[in-house]
């Protein structure tokens, strides 16, 4: 079992957030440090994360979550943002403590996660953020939630086809998805350009860098809604991952 504890103060945080151009206020380093000593207590009971060194918490999950900040202007946005995939909160929880604007739905299909994620937001009386669960296909198809979103965030682990499927349809005309990669990913969003099309989107950028303060490799694939999603997308559950579109 781990027994490392997050420390009161993340400096490998806030310097990493610097480097990003965030400018993380004391109250959101305790906002970061408490999220942190819950997933990891957690984690002691159920699986939410592999990482479970608290420097590496900082770096692999709280500062890679802030990333889309190099890509687009996040501070004093309200924008309505679904994170597709968030698992044990990445990376919605990061970005709604560092640009508490944000209007949030943390969408998942393991109810267990999101009854931890409830936890979380509940203990810091987070406002205009809330789970979802269901699966990625049926919440597409929802009249609630189809193209109803300035952006949406994943770093699920899945092919950026699939993701696509899973994502573009909750994005308004206009708004965009930002998906998060590994260096490198050069085939695989060459893959993904036929869905990108069909889907009614357009890659606008393909952002490479290395996340301060280490030698990770990053990809953030910025892609605009150019048009509305067709009608029979996504597929039902589960075929976008068993027959992505190529």
């Amino acid at each position: 079992m781990n027994e490392k504890l997050m420390p009161e103060k993340l400096p490998l945080l806030r310097e990493g957030a610097a480097a990003l151009g965030i400018g993380l206020t004391d109250q959101m380093e305790n906002q970061f440090a408490l999220f942190g000593q819950r997933l990891l207590e957690k984690n002691q009971v159920m699986n939410l994360t592999a990482v479970t060194d608290p420097d590496e918490v900082q770096i692999k999950h709280f500062l890679d979550s802030l990333t889309p900040a190099l890509v687009m202007t996040l501070e004093g946005k309200i924008l309505k943002v679904a994170d597709m995939g968030t698992g044990a909160g990445f990376p919605g929880i990061p970005l709604k403590i560092a640009f508490p604007g944000l209007d949030i739905t943390l969408m998942d299909s393991l109810k267990k996660r999101l009854n931890f994620l409830e936890e979380v937001i509940d203990e810091n009386r987070f406002e205009n953020i809330r789970t979802l669960h269901g699966r990625a296909e049926d919440i597409g198809r929802s009249k609630i939630h189809r193209e109803q979103y300035d952006l949406c965030v994943s770093r699920a682990v899945a092919n950026l086809s699939s993701l696509c499927e899973y994502c573009l349809p909750l994005v308004k005309t206009g708004g965009c998805f930002i998906s998060f990669k590994t260096m490198n990913a050069g085939k695989e969003i060459k893959n993904a350009q036929k869905a990108v099309r069909i889907l009614g989107g357009e890659i606008e950028k393909i952002h490479e860098f290395v996340l301060p303060g280490t030698d990770l490799g990053r990809t953030l694939v910025v892609i605009r809604k150019k048009q509305a999603t067709p009608a029979g997308y996504p597929r039902k559950a589960g075929t976008p991952a068993k027959d992505p579109i190529h």
